[in-house]
């Protein structure tokens, strides 16, 4: 994942803000007794991005995936819209537990820029919603270039967003984050649509850990640098996600990329194993002693 990569990640300050009052006052709502659902994984499945993640003579990738870890973050449903065939094929690969977060395709998102656009997303959400209770949520990201200006789009999506479908949100133009009256129109309109508000944690743009949930929803795209400081900054986010949890956290979507997919699966085992010890879950994932081969 090239988006946020710099050259000296060790010049970085990694350090996680602390989490807006806005988004506590959100969780607040939805306290209650149910166990904190988490689901974590990598971004996709195929061997040529997961190098040395498979053992030798895996069949199917994907198959062998979800036996490792209960969800994946679809990147490649950006780049081609799935058929209903694909994503029946997809569901009858995993186990009853696993989930799919697949994004909304560019053509939607960076060629259509959200206008005119009701038949190609009413065919993706037909498709997707082959999932069944295996869809997860699904995403949309927008370009860089997607600024305030544009607000009345992304706007109208949203409102106009089938409300059976949980749907999350991710803005990049830094005018979203460096001016106050933008952000918080931007938050306003997700969290009256309890849309979740993706955070991304990237070396190169550190405005967008932002810290402001807009749902009892938390979604996190977290891009190591591929180097050493990226389990400390996994740490790091367990300490977040407990006082998240003991606020009002429902559901927590936390998704490892990096920007050279190398240890991804490791980094996610990694953090399976210190979310499970430190807030007492049992969220499944490889064995501790996981290896790329």
């Amino acid at each position: 994942m090239k988006f946020g990569k710099v050259e000296n990640p060790q010049l970085v300050d990694f350090t996680l803000p602390q989490t807006k009052k806005e988004s506590f006052e959100v969780l607040n709502k939805y306290k209650s007794d149910n166990d904190l659902a988490v689901f974590v994984g990598c971004a996709k499945w195929n061997k040529q991005d997961l190098k040395n993640f498979y053992p030798p003579k895996t069949k199917d990738e994907l198959t062998y995936y979800s036996t490792q870890f209960n969800s994946i973050e679809m990147n490649a449903t950006f780049y081609r819209a799935p058929s209903k065939a694909n994503v029946e094929t997809w569901a009858s690969k995993t186990p009853k537990d696993f989930k799919f977060f697949p994004k909304i395709p560019q053509s939607i998102s960076h060629y259509g820029r959200l206008q005119n656009i009701t038949d190609k997303l009413n065919e993706f959400l037909d498709a997707v919603a082959v999932f069944e209770d295996k869809l997860g949520m699904i995403f949309l990201q927008m370009h860089e270039n997607f600024a305030p200006k544009d607000f009345d789009k992304l706007e109208n999506f949203v409102n106009h967003f089938p409300k059976g479908y949980p749907l999350a949100v991710e803005v990049r133009h830094e005018d979203w984050f460096s001016k106050p009256q933008y952000f918080e129109q931007l938050t306003n309109l997700l969290q009256e649509n309890q849309v979740s508000n993706i955070i991304v944690d990237t070396a190169g743009r550190r405005d967008m850990v932002h810290m402001r949930l807009t749902s009892a929803d938390a979604f996190v795209r977290f891009v190591g640098a591929n180097d050493a400081s990226d389990y400390e900054r996994l740490d790091e986010w367990i300490s977040v996600i407990k006082d998240w949890k003991n606020e009002g956290l429902q559901n927590l979507y936390f998704f490892i990329h990096q920007n050279m997919e190398v240890e991804s699966p490791l980094l996610a085992t990694h953090f399976i194993k210190n979310l499970n010890k430190e807030l007492n879950l049992t969220i499944r994932g490889p064995q501790e002693t996981l290896t790329l081969f």
